[in-house]
């Protein structure tokens, strides 16, 4: 039942992904969301964030930012990073996860998505038929309605890591 909006992946943190193995296996654009999976929530690029873009850069990795926040968010967060980037996205509609990969030049077979939700950016990474890693928050503080969905994410993820559990027996 909760299947479809389990995690291709699950770490702890974004910047533990090993991207370089990634690319090795063939992926050639990564798109990340960005509140609590790079910065905490509204918080601008921080000495990680840049360094992880420059990071994809030398590896060879395209990137693109997709998020649900306004432009004005988006653009003060990349102006240090200065990568592709979609505001207002509409996560979990799959429509801009597109644009990103039409954007990148790459397709569902060699991009990666790395977000913090269950329900908007794995969701919306799974049904658009892109590999998704799902990363822990990096801040407690969220908005309300992100808070709210948090209780059910923990349901889904117990389900998650009880089928990590029978599959690994």
């Amino acid at each position: 039942m909760f299947e479809k909006f389990f995690p291709d992946e699950y770490v702890a943190s974004t910047y533990v992904i090993p991207f370089e193995k990634l690319y090795e296996q063939g992926y050639r654009g990564a798109i990340f969301d960005i509140d609590n999976t790079l910065v905490p929530h509204g918080a601008p690029a921080d000495d990680r964030a840049r360094k992880l873009f420059k990071r994809l850069s030398d590896i060879g990795f395209s990137s693109c930012l997709i998020s649900n926040n306004q432009e004005a968010r988006v653009k003060m967060f990349n102006r240090d990073i200065g990568t592709n980037y979609i505001y207002n996205a509409h996560k979990p509609s799959t429509k801009n996860y597109i644009r990103a990969m039409e954007i990148m030049g790459t397709d569902r077979t060699n991009t990666i998505f790395v977000g913090d939700q269950l329900f908007t950016d794995v969701w919306g990474a799974k049904r658009a038929g892109i590999r998704n890693i799902l990363v822990r928050p990096i801040h407690p503080k969220e908005e309300i309605q992100i808070v709210l969905k948090r209780y059910l994410e923990k349901i889904v993820l117990y389900f998650y890591k009880k089928t990590l559990k029978i599959s690994k027996n």
